[in-house]
């Protein structure tokens, strides 16, 4: 007898949050994740927010807020997905400002494709200053924006050599030109070849295509960049727009301060990863 064919079903993925993270030294602090959600797999909408938070003239920031979706198109009948984490007003020990920081993917899929389709266009800085010095950080959404799925990206990586050449300088995928600090050696401690640099279904890369002083002003002759990464002495380690690829889902931390001296700990945001996927 025949039997109904098997009828699939829609996970939509989405979450955010707009700082977190912690204070080890000089004083012992843990944050809050600051609006956070979560989106639940059947989709909906959800809203967080956060404003006027100041921890002991060391981390300020006047707004937080995410907002999420998820729901179905019924013009074309694809599955729509958005998460979006903004920071306004942000304050690191007056090393790290920003006037706002924007994390967005939005993902679409039919029914009948194998991944969605994800996009980073969106996340964006404003008025970022580190160490005093303004900072454009020049972001490649045009690259995401071609290689929509992993598979996509997984393909140009591996069948075209320009595309793979731009990749590894750009990620830090290839073994560097320069000599780099030892947390980044620790970090990048093997460097693709040929292979698309996946492990356990993650590739690390970055929305950041290059880093320069903005408003015709020299880079600050202190701050160091190798990538999307930006040492500062006697601070620590600022790293802009990281990416995480999977198969159905990307994520994006726009901002993460590695703290060293004289104050040490790790905070971050805004974060925002969407994605979603058939079942079965």
């Amino acid at each position: 007898m025949p039997t109904d064919p098997i009828k699939k079903i829609y996970l939509y993925n989405a979450h955010g949050y707009g700082f977190g993270g912690r204070i080890d030294r000089p004083f012992q602090h843990v944050l809050d994740v600051h609006a956070g959600a979560s989106l639940p797999t059947e989709g909906g909408y959800e809203v967080s927010r956060k404003e006027n938070f100041r921890l002991n003239e060391t981390i300020s920031y006047t707004a937080a807020h995410t907002v999420l979706s998820g729901s179905r198109n019924e013009k074309d009948g694809s599955y729509t997905t958005l998460a979006s984490s903004t920071i306004e007003g942000l304050n690191i020990l007056d090393m790290v400002t920003a006037d706002r920081i924007v994390a967005r993917v939005a993902s679409k899929q039919l029914i009948t494709d194998d991944e969605p389709t994800i996009t980073p266009i969106g996340s964006h800085f404003e008025n970022l200053r580190i160490a005093g010095c303004p900072i454009h950080a020049e972001l490649d959404a045009d690259l995401f924006n071609r290689f929509g799925t992993f598979t996509a990206f997984k393909e140009a990586y591996e069948g075209n050599q320009a595309e793979r050449e731009a990749m590894q300088r750009v990620f830090l995928w290839g073994k560097p030109k320069f000599d780099v600090p030892d947390f980044l050696r620790e970090r990048y401690n093997w460097f693709a070849g040929d292979k698309f640099p996946a492990s356990k279904g993650i590739v690390l890369c970055s929305l950041v295509k290059g880093i320069k002083s903005c408003c015709g002003h020299e880079l600050c002759g202190e701050l160091k960049v190798y990538g999307n990464v930006i040492v500062v002495p006697q601070f620590g380690k600022v790293y802009l727009g990281e990416v995480m690829l999977k198969q159905y889902e990307r994520e994006v931390t726009m901002l993460r301060v590695d703290l060293g001296s004289p104050a040490a700990g790790a905070a971050g945001g805004p974060d925002a990863g969407g994605g979603g996927s058939t079942y079965p």
